[in-house]
C-alpha cells in the first residue's frame, strides 16, 4: 500500500536530526527524531515503529505531521488549552501567608471557604473555588 505521506528531508533537515539525535532529548522527541530518520531512509512503518517502541499509527501521525507542517511540527507538540490559573504565585503565597496567620475570632482552624472568603475580600480575585484553594495548600504540605 503506498504511503499517504511520504517523507523526503533535505540535507539540512537531515543533518538537522543527527545533532538533535545526539544531544539531549525528551523521549518523545527521541522517537519523532528516529521515525523521521528511518521514514526518510524508506524503511516500513512497522520497522520504524519496533526500533522506536511506539505503535504504527504514531508513525503515520509524525509522518503526516512533518508533511503537513514541516520538521518543528512533526518534533514538537502544539500548546495545549487550558484555562490560565485563577491565582497566580503571589495569590498563592497569600493564600498560605493567610492560611498561617491567626484564625479569625471564634473560629478554630481556616476553612478553605474561610480562605477563599478573604481572598475575595480583599479584592485579589473576583471569586475562588474551595477547591482552588486546598489545591494551592495541597502544594505546601
Amino acid at each position: 500500500m503506498a504511503k499517504l505521506h511520504v517523507v523526503e528531508l533535505t540535507d539540512d533537515q537531515r543533518s538537522t536530526l543527527e545533532q538533535l539525535e545526539a544531544g539531549p532529548l525528551t523521549r518523545r522527541q527521541r522517537y519523532r527524531v528516529l521515525i523521521l530518520l528511518r521514514a526518510d531512509d524508506g524503511d516500513a512503518d512497522e520497522e520504524i515503529a519496533e526500533e522506536a517502541g511506539v505503535s504504527t499509527g504514531t508513525v503515520a501521525n509524525v509522518r503526516r505531521r512533518f508533511a503537513t507542517g514541516g520538521l518543528d511540527a512533526a518534533l514538537n507538540d502544539r500548546p495545549r488549552p487550558g484555562a490560565k490559573p485563577i491565582l497566580d504565585g503571589k495569590a498563592e503565597a497569600l493564600v498560605i501567608a493567610t492560611a498561617c496567620s491567626p484564625v479569625p475570632e471564634g473560629r478554630a482552624t481556616w476553612t478553605a471557604r474561610l480562605l477563599a472568603n478573604r481572598l475575595v475580600e480583599l479584592q485579589v480575585v473576583e471569586r475562588v473555588s474551595e477547591d482552588t484553594i486546598l489545591r494551592v495548600l495541597k502544594k505546601v504540605t
